[in-house]
């Protein structure tokens, strides 16, 4: 028996060399139906608030904005303020591409193809760079010298380093602990299909337990892109020299 990981139909675009030619299209197309799901769902909190009675679902939602809200402006203060929208919607966009591919005939996460997570990796980063540069201009990168001078010149390197990584950690783990939440349902099935006998039985227990923890795993990983992004917003934003 034969499985294939990490294959995707593909949409050629002429004029384009190479690799660059080549699309994703069950990313892509999952990726709109992500959009889809969480523009409906903000337009629909939006217009019911505010509210004259209670729904659990609404409840929910406001209490994920409420507190993606709250937290921005704890870590970056009154300077966060106009990134709470970005904060929101950055979360529940990533939140829905990481649990839409544990709904039955979908398909696979869009984050569980490296190209996504890179694409949502690099715009984080580059949206902080772009805040540090129009707020203090290319002194921002300054924060890169540690003092005294004695320690920020030897470890120089090591802060460009760690600086030009942010982009890809960011990617990594968010695609990685995806991605292996797929192979994981991948492999179950593989082995009920399989017919192993007595192993076959006992993995047809294991799909609850596999799509409970991709969904604990997809909520988590959201949040932990979520609050890295806000953490690296603190230098750019902050008022300190």
């Amino acid at each position: 028996m034969h499985e294939t990981i990490g294959d995707h139909p593909l949409w050629r675009i002429p004029f384009l060399p190479g690799s660059l030619s080549t699309v994703h299209a069950d990313t892509v197309l999952i990726t709109w139906l992500a959009m889809a799901i969480v523009l409906v769902t903000l337009g629909v909190l939006a217009r019911l608030h505010p509210v004259t009675q209670l729904s659990k679902r609404y409840t929910v939602l406001e209490l994920i904005v409420s507190a993606l809200s709250n937290q921005v402006e704890t870590i970056l203060g009154r300077n966060g303020v106009p990134f709470v929208p970005f904060v929101i919607s950055l979360f529940l966009f990533i939140f829905v591409m990481n649990e839409i591919g544990i709904i039955p005939f979908v398909g696979k996460s869009p984050t569980a193809d490296i190209n996504t997570t890179a694409a949502l990796a690099l715009f984080a980063v580059g949206l902080v760079w772009g805040v540090g540069i129009y707020r203090k201009g290319l002194g921002y990168f300054g924060h890169l010298v540690i003092r005294p001078l004695g320690l920020g010149i030897p470890m120089l390197p090591i802060m460009i380093i760690d600086e030009l990584a942010r982009p890809v950690t960011l990617a990594m783990r968010l695609f990685g602990n995806i991605f292996a939440g797929e192979v994981l349902l991948l492999v179950v099935a593989a082995v009920i299909a399989a017919h192993l006998g007595a192993l076959s039985v006992v993995a047809n227990v294991f799909p609850l337990g596999v799509f409970l923890f991709n969904l604990i795993i997809g909520g988590i990983q959201a949040l932990v892109f979520t609050l890295l992004t806000i953490a690296y917003l603190i230098a750019p934003t902050s008022d300190e020299h």
